[in-house]
């Protein structure tokens, strides 16, 4: 070997070239200090109601421990389906229609992957989850983002959404209720989006994994609109509205010829879903939704209550109408979100995520999760209170600092 000749790249192009996620770089450092009141995994603070760990305990006991189907056990995909019919207004076949996954992420990267060749594009939103961008990269597809906005509430307008669509455009991504902003979608808004996608004929993609934490009046999922089911992946899955995040269960549904092709890719490096996990899922889905009422009970008091303070305390933010996240505006402290999420973790020990790792755009935001106790919350937010009091006045004391506009956002009632 010439030892004069640089040595080869061992890591594929379009995966060097992936930038590390912004959360777990962050929470790296989280996790090297004590007594943190953590604001920033997006993660319920609930334990996974009994019932369903007694039917996962139950289901080791009987001796449940094999393989299951590539699809996933029949039964868990029969009462999924009759669950997407009744609470989000589309019916599908459990046998053909309808896949178990090992969480709503691989749902997504099996979509990606089975339908998107090199030079394809894909819309999505942003502010969006970590995993979007990148789940498009390494399919080998080209990410375009369409950027909303404080203004029109962090909700997709329509009239942008065709304008942004090219001659390679073939899939849209949606995220509604969304990460990290809590916005979603109106029933007027999803038909507008349908009729573009039928018009572009685009793939569309749904995650609806905060669906069940709409604060409002809870519209059908887009893929129950006219020309929609057939073209349309809708993703769903149990971390958050049942509290389930480490066992690891999702399911999509959609045409059999793309459920037909995810299995393929599926069979090949999961195989399948633990049977652990599907026999919990199915305890959720019969008997899981008081408890999953009673958690977004606490929710909506935890938001009602996190988004009275941060408005008070000069960090305007638009009130979100699902999941449990806030995404408040921190221009006015002159810091960078980066700056900010820093220095309140090691002045205050309160850990919010900054704001870039969810858009380019998100250089004036941080992302608050409320998914904490009350009393944790209260301690947090009077901390985040006296941070930026004193970050005010430092401001006011520096002759170097230029004062930053304050930014017309919507402010929440």
């Amino acid at each position: 070997m010439n030892d004069s000749k640089s040595p080869r790249n061992r890591v594929a192009a379009h995966i060097r070239e992936l930038p590390k996620s912004g959360i777990r770089d962050f929470f790296e450092l989280v996790m090297s200090m004590d007594d943190i009141i953590s604001l920033g995994v997006g993660e319920p603070d609930f334990v996974t109601p009994w019932g369903i760990r007694e039917a996962t305990i139950y289901s080791l006991e009987k001796g449940h421990t094999s393989y299951t189907s590539n699809l996933g056990l029949l039964s868990l995909r029969q009462q999924a389906c009759e669950y997407v019919r009744k609470d989000f207004g589309v019916s599908y076949d459990a046998e053909s229609e309808c896949i178990v996954t090992v969480g709503v992420s691989e749902g997504l990267d099996l979509i990606l992957r089975a339908i998107l060749e090199v030079g394809d594009e894909v819309v999505y939103h942003e502010p969006c989850y970590v995993s979007y961008p990148a789940c498009i990269k390494m399919a080998q597809a080209k990410p375009l983002p369409l950027v909303t906005t404080e203004e029109d509430g962090f909700s997709l307008d329509p009239a942008k959404l065709k304008s942004t669509l090219t001659d390679r455009t073939k899939v849209l991504l949606l995220n509604f209720p969304n990460n990290p902003t809590g916005a979603n979608l109106s029933r007027d808004q999803k038909k507008e989006i349908a009729e573009i996608a039928v018009a572009h004929d685009l793939i569309v993609i749904t995650d609806e994994i905060y669906a069940e934490l709409t604060y409002g009046e809870r519209s059908p999922s887009i893929a129950a609109f006219p020309g929609m089911k057939e073209r349309t992946v809708f993703l769903h899955g149990f971390s958050k509205a049942f509290a389930m995040t480490g066992f690891r269960i999702g399911y999509a549904c959609g045409p059999s010829d793309l459920i037909d092709a995810m299995m393929k890719i599926h069979q090949y490096s999961m195989l399948c879903a633990s049977i652990m996990g599907q026999e919990a899922a199915k305890e959720a889905l019969k008997n899981g939704r008081r408890d999953m009422e009673s958690m977004k009970s606490a929710y909506l008091t935890r938001r009602n209550m996190i988004v009275k303070r941060l408005n008070n305390i000069g960090l305007p933010c638009v009130n979100p109408e699902g999941a449990f996240y806030v995404y408040p505006n921190i221009s006015s402290t002159g810091l960078s979100s980066q700056e900010f999420a820093t220095r309140l973790l090691k002045e205050e020990r309160v850990a919010v995520v900054p704001g870039t790792a969810f858009s380019q755009e998100g250089e004036k935001h941080v992302r608050c999760a409320y998914a904490v106790s009350t009393s944790d919350l209260e301690t947090a937010l009077d901390r985040i209170k006296g941070f930026v009091e004193r970050v005010r006045s430092e401001n006011k004391t520096s002759p170097g600092f230029r004062k930053h506009k304050k930014d017309k956002v919507a402010i929440a009632n």
